[in-house]
Order: structure tokens, then C-alpha cells, then sequence
């Protein structure tokens, strides 16, 4: 068995595609996976499966939500050794952190080709927003609420460069994800 972290694309976000956690377990249990935890309501699930390809446990994930929910929902997986990788990576070491500070890492469904993507690193116009590296088809961004201006559009700017095939994270949500790992 392999253990997975799935992170689900828009649903319980603005009112939008809302799904309550125990009908999204007992949809996921339903397709064969076991040991399913979801975390927060803004979509993430733990679960471990027999499957050995993402791209195919994607897929079948996304067929069997889009079949009980009537709606497409993007899924992107990563393996509970990935989010731990990336938790001992410790991306924002060099961050003073600060009561306005906010972390966060995007998760991408596909490895963008050399050519895509932002000069990374990358600093908005407003030095507010910042993406301190790709890793892992993972992009570690930083957010500064500043006083008297408005918040970048941090997901603007990711999927105009990244497409809408990627979900952004809390540090604090995947910490908590990876003290699920068996």
C-alpha cells in the first residue's frame, strides 16, 4: 500500500462546490482506498491505496467524483514521502515570519515545460508576493498583507503563468497533512 495526500481543486472555497467531508470519505472508501482522512474542509484527504500510478489513481478519483458530485473536481496527488520531502526541505527557513505573513505552496498537476513559468525567483510589482522556488512541481510562494494595499492576486498570477491545473495550500494545512503519515 501506498499513502497519498490528494489535494482537491475548489470545492468548500466561496460557497462554491460545496461537499461535506464525510459524503467525500465515503465516495473515496468506495473506490477501493482505505485508511481515508480528510483534513480541514477545503479538501484534502489521506488515504493509502494498491495503486502504483498517480496518473491512473487521478483519473479514477476524478471519475468517481464527477459521477457522485455531477461535477468535474481536479485532483493532484502526492505521496505522504513527497509532503514529507518537502516538509524536511523546510522551503521557508530564511522567512522572518510575522503576524502578516502568509505561506504557501501551490501544487502543480504538470511539470511545466522549460519555457513556461515566471522567473523564479519572482517579486510582485508590490514586493508583497513573492515565489522563492519550484521544487517538486511544487511552487513555495510567500505572501505579505501590507497596510493600506490591496492583496496581490496571488492565484491570478499562478494560473496565468501555470494554467488552472494546480491548488494552493497552506504551510500550516500541509504540516498538518504530513503528521498523518503512517
Amino acid at each position: 500500500m501506498i499513502q497519498y495526500a490528494a489535494f482537491l481543486r475548489g470545492i468548500n472555497v466561496g460557497g462554491n462546490v460545496l461537499i461535506k467531508m464525510e459524503d467525500l470519505r465515503k465516495t473515496l472508501e468506495s473506490i477501493k482506498l482505505k485508511n481515508v482522512k480528510t483534513i480541514l474542509a477545503s479538501g484534502n484527504v489521506v488515504f493509502e491505496a494498491t495503486e502504483t500510478n498517480p496518473e491512473t489513481l487521478t483519473k479514477t478519483i476524478e471519475q468517481k467524483l464527477a459521477k457522485t458530485f455531477g461535477r468535474h473536481i481536479g485532483v493532484i496527488l502526492r505521496t505522504m514521502d513527497e509532503i514529507i520531502a518537502l516538509i524536511d526541505a523546510n522551503p521557508f527557513k530564511s522567512i522572518n515570519v510575522t503576524k502578516d505573513t502568509r505561506l504557501y505552496i501551490t501544487f502543480l498537476k504538470e511539470k511545466p515545460s522549460k519555457n513556461a513559468g515566471l522567473k523564479i525567483p519572482y517579486e510582485s510589482p508590490q514586493k508583497n508576493f513573492r515565489i522563492l522556488e519550484m521544487t517538486n512541481n511544487s511552487l513555495v510562494s510567500v505572501l505579505t498583507l501590507l497596510p493600506n494595499i490591496g492583496t496581490v492576486d496571488a492565484m491570478n498570477i499562478i494560473e496565468k503563468t501555470y494554467g488552472k491545473k494546480v491548488t494552493t495550500r497552506n504551510w500550516n494545512t500541509i504540516q498538518k497533512i504530513a503528521t498523518k503519515k503512517n
